[in-house]
């Protein structure tokens, strides 16, 4: 019995690997990242294989397997014109991943997954024509953009779904451009528009410039003609009081100032050599000069 146990060991070991050679062996593997399905002379007998070790009927059974982990679709740019028919080239990519066995590979024409890459990718530009179509290209360009993908992400998925069995994890853009043509239009308008934007702040900063300098100037002149106001009733009231104190001063002894301000006129008169004064002798200027009592 043990030599005949061996025999039939052998005899499996040699079955196996001559139906893995001719791919015809009774059983297949399942791995946790793929999603497969059976096929049982080209026709769909079950779907959704969950992993593990399977068995089928060798020749009549087929098993297809496809990724099952999310993938990439990375897009080529795409040139597309925003409601107010300004063009831009959209550069874009998005994630899926394989739901429906059976749908994908029915819409896929026998699981060719370039065909599903091309249809869905179909799907993704004319949803994206059809969003950036119904905004302007500041709404396309500014912070807007994340809810344009969030809206078109929903509502490509439901449609994928149906269409394809595959889900829309989600899809960005990279980057978004004027085309080359009319980047240096673009360019040249914007540059006029700031050229006429600094051109009247220049203007407004001239005009505010002259409404401050006029200001200014009528500052200077109004505080000047108080100052000038204030040091002359400063100067008359010091005028004032100076002479009220030489009345109160020379009051009190009235010949010594007549006396006083003849010497100060003599002082005057008689400053250098070649002075010359035509008067008469007797007059009152020599009042005191011609007394004997000095």
């Amino acid at each position: 019995m043990r030599r005949n146990f061996i025999l039939v060991l052998i005899l499996l070991a040699v079955l196996m690997v001559i139906t893995d050679t001719a791919n015809i062996r009774p059983f297949f593997i399942v791995k946790e990242t793929e999603r497969a399905l059976l096929l049982r002379f080209g026709e769909v007998v079950r779907a959704d294989i969950p992993p593990g070790i399977h068995f089928k009927v060798p020749i009549a059974n087929n098993v297809r397997r496809f990724d099952g982990r999310i993938l990439t679709l990375d897009s080529a740019p795409e040139r597309y014109f925003t409601v107010g028919k300004k063009p831009l080239d959209v550069d874009s990519f998005a994630k899926w991943r394989v739901i429906d066995v059976q749908k994908f590979y029915t819409a896929s024409g026998g699981g060719d997954e370039n065909l599903a890459r091309g249809i869905l990718q179909n799907r993704i530009n004319e949803g994206l024509r059809n969003e950036i179509g119904k905004r302007d290209m500041h709404e396309v360009i500014s912070g807007q953009r994340d809810e344009l993908m969030q809206v078109l992400t929903e509502s490509l998925d439901t449609i994928v779904q149906s269409d394809l069995g595959v889900e829309i994890i989600d899809i960005r853009v990279k980057k978004i451009e004027l085309p080359a043509e009319v980047s240096t239009t673009v360019y040249q308008r914007m540059n006029s528009e700031r050229d006429i934007e600094a051109k009247q702040y220049r203007a407004t900063g001239n005009e505010q410039s002259l409404v401050i300098r006029a200001d200014a100037d009528r500052q200077v002149v109004v505080i000047e003609a108080n100052a000038y106001r204030d040091s002359e009733t400063i100067r008359g009231d010091g005028d004032a009081s100076s002479a009220r104190i030489y009345a109160d001063a020379y009051g009190k002894d009235p010949e010594f100032y007549e006396f006083y301000r003849s010497i100060n006129a003599y002082k005057e008169v008689f400053q250098g050599k070649n002075d010359m004064l035509i008067i008469d002798p007797s007059s009152e200027f020599f009042k005191y000069l011609k007394s004997n009592q000095g």
